[in-house]
Parts: structure tokens; C-alpha cells; sequence
């Protein structure tokens, strides 16, 4: 693969620090061109998407190019926060990961229902999880066309024109 074009920004809405920490662990460990932020709940999320609040100044809260969603979250659980993402025309086009420990039909089910793009359950080892962020880097971001409003407002080039490692 060339080298790389752009910086990718990820938001992670995890409550868990540890599960946090690893997956922006395995994040630079896949050596993948990133930028990880990390909000602790739905209610968290929607402000870093909204810029509001601690989240108003754009250039601390950048548009994600992906959301890395866990279900189970206090003030606004995953579900609701994903219902409110892909019920608003401005954050709809976002791609959203479901990444959970929960491996419930119901969950699956109801995830895709509201427009997840992806369900993933967390994997066990950290080996497996830099895994999972390589695939998923390379899916997201070299494979799949993007619309360009999708991946930030300001990148200036089509989102395929990225390369990872």
C-alpha cells in the first residue's frame, strides 16, 4: 500500500476505561493513520457531535470519519444514542460500529434495525483485537466508497484516497 494521505478520526463512546485504552492501544498497534477520541456515554456522544458544551471549540471535537459504538452505557445507552445518529440528516452518513461485548440476538437485531453499519463483539485477546482495527481500518477506509460529507467536511480528498499500512 502507498503511504499514507490522511488522518483518520475515530470517536469511541465506551464507558469501560480499560476496553478504551486497549482499543486505542490496538489502534496504534495496527498502525493505522488515526486520531482517537473517546467520549464515556450517549449523552457524551451526542454533545462531541453536536458541539456542545466542553465539545463546542470544532477544532478539540472534529467530525468523525467513524464512531466505534458499545451498547452499554450510562445517561444514554448505545441504542438510543445510534436512533439519534441515524435519525439526523446531518450525522446519518456517519458510519457506526457497534463494538460490545454482547453477542444477544436482541441486540444484533435491534442495531441493525436502527441503521448500525457494522456489529462487532469486542474480541478477547489484545492480538485479536489489532486485528479487528486493521480490518477494520482497511474496510472502512480503503475498500468502501464514502460519500464526502461522511468523513469530514474539510479533507479534501475522496475517502478512498487514503492508504493504511
Amino acid at each position: 500500500m502507498k503511504g499514507r494521505q490522511k488522518t483518520v478520526t475515530i470517536l469511541m463512546a465506551d464507558d469501560d476505561e480499560d476496553d478504551s485504552m486497549l482499543v486505542s492501544e490496538a489502534l496504534a498497534e495496527s498502525q493505522l493513520s488515526i486520531e482517537p477520541y473517546i467520549v464515556r456515554n450517549g449523552e457524551e456522544l451526542m454533545d462531541y457531535l453536536y458541539n456542545r458544551g466542553r465539545y463546542a471549540d470544532k477544532s478539540n471535537a472534529p467530525r468523525p470519519d467513524l464512531i466505534l459504538l458499545d451498547l452499554n452505557m450510562p445517561k444514554k445507552d448505545g441504542l438510543e444514542a445510534l436512533r439519534d445518529i441515524k435519525s439526523d440528516p446531518q450525522l446519518r452518513r456517519i458510519p457506526v460500529v457497534v463494538l460490545t461485548t454482547s453477542g444477544a440476538e436482541e441486540d444484533i437485531d435491534n442495531t441493525y434495525d436502527l441503521g448500525a453499519n457494522s456489529f462487532i463483539i469486542k474480541p478477547v485477546t489484545f492480538a485479536s483485537l489489532v486485528e479487528v482495527m486493521k480490518t477494520l481500518g482497511k474496510y472502512w477506509f480503503e475498500i468502501v466508497k464514502l460519500p464526502l460529507e461522511a468523513v469530514g467536511e474539510n479533507n479534501g480528498q475522496q475517502p478512498n484516497q487514503s492508504s493504511f499500512n
